[in-house]
């Protein structure tokens, strides 16, 4: 009997107990990532806004959108990150550990607020993610974790910055876990992840920070609704492709400019032109509140044009901020123009429009599906994970970050392992899953 509690207690010692303070390590980390993001998130935001509503009620200030391009590239000449590689740099953190430090959250966090100051159009959660994987990583060096914690923590930091601004802890969780390497979960980081998206969450909402306060009207499910959203995923999908494909060629464009500083101020130029030639300022900035409109009224025709040529103008030039907001801005007013010619309820058309373009541009269906019940509730699961499988599928090889890995492949069980935009003729050199 003595024999057989020994096994018993060798066996928890061997496996429980490591597990157990592995828990207790990355809950304790998780919180202590979750406070701190929540905080600097929250700073982060409230920044946003106050420079939204600056600009609002300032508008001549969008004339100095090229100066203050080149304030941007003098500031990060500065701080020595000269050849900046943005979100990419964070998915290098995470796959390969790549050094990220503390100027690289002082960049991204002024800049972004100065693009956004002065009428860039341009979201905030790239920089978010940013900020997240920076502070991660460093904190990683301090405390002198080994390769793999260091690669969690930035996770965590990742998933704890998103959830402060978006108020989309589950979604931010898993994104963070997904991004990377397209087609595994990096389940080890779940708990951090998890615990410091719930945390950093909590913290923005004690100080007042919002997410999308969007409403849904679900049509009933039958064949008509359910090829009309398959419809519409499919052209979300082909919609994701030319937004990813039109910033890779407007990168291009601008790099044939070779001094920096007169890259953004050419892009600043042709931005501000372009905004008071339209006489709107719908496209300046994350333009949050057209897409709540898309919610309830049918959106302009030809806004999610507009929207993709200014972002790809502000962005590729070399302003800060991120994607996303932009993508669901061009999804939504899509989506709400799709659902009025089909004579769908605009709110299903926005919902469907903007899950299905965020999914294809990120090559992240799991998160997408989380952030579709986030934000709009379970009562349309069936027609947000149509959106979520046809934008996965149909987006093809294209995505945002040039450094992200889609690993399987998305039309045959096999391991292909090849960054976005190198898609081949097809997998047949490829191995199959073993």
């Amino acid at each position: 009997m003595n024999e057989y509690f020994c096994i018993i207690e060798n066996k928890i010692k061997k496996n429980h107990i490591p597990a157990f303070k592995s828990f207790l390590k990355w809950v304790v980390i998780g919180i202590t990532m979750g406070i701190l993001l929540g905080i600097i998130g929250t700073l982060f935001y409230y920044g946003i806004e106050s420079a939204a509503y600056f600009r609002n009620r300032h508008t001549y200030i969008i004339w100095l959108l090229p100066l203050s391009g080149a304030v941007i590239v003098y500031f990060y000449n500065a701080m020595g990150y000269r050849h900046d590689k943005g979100t990419n740099l964070v998915l290098l953190a995470v796959r390969d550990n790549k050094k990220m430090g503390y100027k690289h959250t002082i960049c991204i966090f002024v800049a972004s607020i100065i693009t956004h100051l002065f009428g860039g159009s341009s979201g905030r959660e790239g920089a978010a993610l940013q900020i997240g994987g920076s502070i991660g990583s460093q904190l990683g060096r301090v405390m002198n974790l080994d390769d793999d914690d260091k690669r969690i923590l930035t996770m965590c930091g990742i998933s704890a910055a998103f959830s402060s601004i978006f108020c989309t802890p589950i979604t931010a969780a898993f994104f963070a876990m997904e991004v990377v390497s397209i087609g595994i979960f990096y389940y080890s980081a779940i708990v951090p992840c998890v615990i410091s998206a719930i945390t950093a969450q909590c913290v923005s909402e004690y100080f007042g920070v919002k997410g999308f306060e969007l409403t849904v009207n679900v049509p009933e499910f039958g064949v008509l609704n359910f090829s009309k959203i398959l419809l519409l995923s499919v052209l979300c999908a082909g919609l994701s492709y030319v937004f990813c494909t039109t910033m890779k060629y407007a990168s291009i464009l601008y790099k044939k400019i070779k001094n920096q500083t007169l890259r953004a101020m050419t892009g600043g130029f042709i931005v501000s032109v372009l905004t008071f030639a339209i006489g709107s300022f719908d496209y300046n900035g994350t333009g949050g509140n057209i897409i709540t409109d898309a919610f309830s009224e049918p959106s302009k025709p030809y806004a999610f044009i507009l929207k993709l040529i200014f972002t790809a103008l502000t962005l590729c030039a070399g302003f800060k901020g991120g994607e996303i907001v932009p993508v669901f801005f061009i999804g939504a007013t899509f989506g709400s123009v799709f659902a009025e010619f089909t004579s769908m309820d605009c709110s299903i058309g926005a919902a469907v429009g903007m899950i299905a373009l965020f999914c294809g541009v990120t090559n992240c269906p799991i998160a997408s599906l989380l952030m579709s019940l986030e934000l709009f509730g379970s009562n349309g699961i069936i027609y947000y994970a149509i959106a979520c499988a046809v934008g996965y599928m149909l987006s093809g090889y294209q995505g945002l970050y040039a450094e992200q890995k889609i690993v399987y492949s998305k039309f045959k069980t096999r391991f292909i392992n090849r960054k976005t935009g190198s898609r081949p003729s097809d997998d047949s050199t490829t191995k199959y899953i073993s």
